[in-house]
């Protein structure tokens, strides 16, 4: 990893371009496929994709809160039909109110899917080098029901990659998957948007231009 950046970093293609020096190893390397988690992941990701000349997708997931304590997350549904659920006590959660939360949030994903993707179908995860990219992580609950939805796709290897994080959240996904790569662990954390000098919301708009534009470049047309 490279030595930590002067903090705040200036904006997230900034944090992107930071990333892909410290992910240079990956370079070439057979069905490298990079994922963002929109929306603020994908001008990250589109940075690092460009640099390392690998495809970019994005990887859509919602998390299904506890119903009464939505930041618990109980399961994750994802791009490509993707359901996982955790285990729950027996009694913990009426089926009906489980199931309306399942569905309200597959409405969200599928809204989503239909305005960043269109008619594109998504990447074929099963046996690749996966990196998966957000724009920072405070608790880690998104990027960890990423992983889980993930895993179930069989990737070779899954690399979680953010610009900043808190410590404890590292370590924590660092259990969970491969490798995680982040540029800075500043504490006390807060906030995500910390971190930034430049953190406007991103915009719809924004992520399907990125993602149009990646799909332009001649390295990426292994996808």
């Amino acid at each position: 990893m490279s030595p930590a950046p002067v903090l705040p970093l200036r904006d997230r293609r900034q944090a992107g371009r930071l990333l892909a020096g410290s992910l240079a190893p990956y370079r070439g390397r057979p069905g490298l496929l990079v994922l963002a988690l929109p929306r603020g992941g994908v001008p990250v990701a589109f940075e690092i994709a460009r640099s390392l000349g690998a495809p970019l997708d994005i990887f859509v997931v919602r998390k299904i809160g506890m119903p009464g304590h939505p930041e618990y997350a109980i399961g994750a549904i994802a791009s490509g039909g993707v359901r996982v659920m955790e285990p729950l006590p027996g009694g913990t959660v009426r089926p009906q109110v489980l199931q309306e939360a399942i569905e309200r949030e597959t409405g969200e994903l599928a809204r989503r899917e239909q305005v960043y993707r269109g008619e594109q179908p998504p990447a074929d995860i099963r046996g690749r080098t996966v990196l998966v990219v957000d724009d920072g992580m405070a608790t880690g609950s998104t990027m960890e029901a990423a992983v889980l939805a993930l895993r179930q796709q069989q990737p070779a290897r899954l690399v979680v990659v953010v610009p900043v994080a808190p410590r404890d959240t590292v370590a924590r996904l660092r259990a969970r998957v491969d490798e995680v790569a982040c540029l800075a662990t500043p504490e006390p954390f807060r906030a995500v948007s910390l971190w930034y000098q430049d953190f406007p919301q991103c915009t719809d708009q924004e992520v399907c231009e990125l993602l149009e534009e990646s799909r332009r470049e001649p390295a990426h047309l292994s996808h």
